[in-house]
């Protein structure tokens, strides 16, 4: 069982939402799902809509083709009509082949014109066979009043169109949510207790949900001026001992790199969120792109120590972001978490399983305390203030202490000791799982990607023949393992004008897509088929 369903409108509509709900249905059936929300930069107007995939196995992106299209706007038909040939559009603002429900007018004689939304749920829910009363659960939980009238557009809607399918339940429903809202929820399992942002899309969502959510999950939300004083407020809180992530996109993450050789140099454990959309500048700022490799990698002047993580979707950057958490403390450095608006803003399937807050090295409150004592792995012990000690932070060269100098003998002794840090940190690495390899094992052809495109590379390797390698880590590059898998024919496949990845790596052979959009398992077949 694998369908997909577009829904179109503009801009207010509510599509975002009716995708969500459609999710929450089909996932208590207990299939799995994958909701690509594709919007333009306006408030209202424009042209939105959602392609919600309903498997009964694992789904990570979109088809390019659906097996049906709902139009609540007449831009939908123009623009996805080639996308399939079963249609279900609203009579009032659209002409179209297809099934014709008169919505608008409906819901404007109910009360409210939104109400339209349910009418398409309901017919939706018919047209796949699901039972009606599924569907009225999982809307009660999602409106907070007129309850009664949307139970009615449900019925209408569901009344209007008839089964195509058959979808029963195949199992237990797990958790649905979007990327962002994974994000949040592991780095406060793993202790977050701050949260500093300026709203920048598409990494904006976190802070919506952790402000709405911040007293359930125990952690406090700043909306701070600028990324600048995000990013120094969050280094402030850090050195108090709090917990602190902070999230933005490229153009504000370019405001925080002065700061982040601030972390470096004073080993202040900040966890950095930088979810990429499409650049340079301004970009397309609602679309997707893996543009900032190079960008994350070399943020900084001086010698940055930073480690840099490349979750793929939902469930790993719930998993990622608590690791992210961990390790930035563990060995006090500014740790990345690189996502993008593919998986940002989509809405997952996700397991979420127990992570754990790992303490750091704190000190054992012995003899002088010394923030930078030279130890065998670099790492310091950590004091904050209110404990019996002086408890120092510095963007200064200094000595153990924390007092500042430029005693030749000092610096290099303090470079050396960040940098042994950092071999410390690619030991443990080594220990664990760094590179993740998909598909046929054997194969003479290699797709080498990392992030979102992990889903698309995947699913087309299994049709083809092929096998994926990913990496997990992007700084420290995990080279060590890519030497093991990068055998024969590599092609390289990034979101991304120039393939920074592939750069990184010297991979030759490269399928790029830099129009803002991610990869489809289509799309990315036919590129392959080509050249294969």
């Amino acid at each position: 069982m694998d369908i997909s369903i577009l829904v179109g409108g503009q801009a207010g509509d509510g599509i975002k939402q009716s995708g969500v709900i459609l999710a929450k249905i089909f996932n208590e059936l207990g299939y799995r799902v994958f909701v690509y929300d594709d919007y333009q930069s306006l408030i209202r107007g424009g042209h939105n809509f959602s392609i919600v995939r309903v498997s009964d196995k694992e789904v990570y992106s979109h088809n390019d083709h659906v097996d049906l299209l709902v139009a609540l706007n007449q831009d939908t038909i123009e623009k996805h009509k080639w996308r399939t040939k079963e249609i279900i559009y609203d009579s009032d603002k659209v002409k179209s082949e297809g099934k014709d429900i008169p919505a608008r007018s409906w819901a404007k004689e109910k009360g409210s014109q939104l109400l339209r939304n349910s009418v398409f749920i309901g017919a939706i829910c018919s047209y796949t066979g699901i039972g009606l009363e599924v569907a009225k659960n999982v809307v009660k939980n999602s409106f907070h009043k007129m309850i009664d009238e949307n139970m009615e557009a449900l019925k209408f809607g569901y009344g209007s169109v008839d089964k195509k399918y058959e979808m029963k339940k195949i199992g237990e429903p797990i958790e649905v949510m979007t990327g962002n809202e994974a994000v949040a929820r592991g780095a406060a399992a793993a202790g977050m207790k701050l949260y500093i942002a300026y709203p920048m899309t598409p990494s904006s969502s976190i802070l919506h949900y952790l402000a709405k959510n911040g007293e359930k999950l125990g952690v406090t939300t700043v909306q701070d001026e600028n990324e600048i004083g995000v990013a120094n407020m969050a280094v402030g809180s850090c050195f108090a001992g709090v917990r602190t992530m902070v999230g933005t996109s490229g153009g504000g993450l370019a405001l925080m790199t002065e700061t982040i050789s601030l972390c470096s140099q004073s080993e202040s454990p900040v966890v950095f969120v930088n979810s990429q959309r499409a650049g340079p500048s301004t970009g397309v700022p609602t679309y997707t792109m893996q543009a900032d490799l190079k960008f994350v990698k070399n943020a900084g002047h001086g010698d940055v120590n930073k480690l840099v993580m490349a979750p793929g979707d939902a469930e790993e950057s719930y998993f990622f972001a608590a690791k992210a958490m961990n390790l930035a403390w563990k060995y006090q450095i500014p740790v990345f978490l690189l996502v993008d608006k593919q998986i940002s803003e989509s809405t997952f399937s996700v397991k979420v399983g127990n992570v754990k807050k790992e303490e750091p090295r704190l000190w054992d409150g012995k003899g002088e305390y010394q923030r930078y004592k030279i130890t065998e792995n670099g790492i310091s012990p950590l004091a904050f203030p209110g404990d019996v000690a002086t408890a120092k932070g510095t963007s200064y060269e200094h000595y153990e202490n924390g007092t500042t100098t430029e005693e030749p003998e000092a610096v290099a002794a303090m470079q050396e000791k960040r940098l042994r840090k950092m071999e410390a940190l690619k030991e443990e690495m080594k220990k664990g799982e760094t590179v993740k390899v998909y598909g046929k094992k054997d194969a003479k052809v290699t797709l080498l990607t990392w992030g979102s495109t992990k889903g698309a590379c995947i699913e087309v390797a299994n049709q083809l023949g092929l096998k994926v390698v990913r990496p997990l880590y992007l700084e420290p590059m995990p080279v060590w393992e890519l030497d093991k898998h990068l055998k024969g024919r590599v092609i390289a496949v990034e979101v991304n004008a120039t393939g920074q990845l592939a750069d990184m790596l010297g991979i030759k052979e490269r399928i790029l897509k830099y129009d803002g959009r991610p990869f489809t398992p289509g799309g990315l077949r036919k590129k392959l088929e080509e050249i294969l």
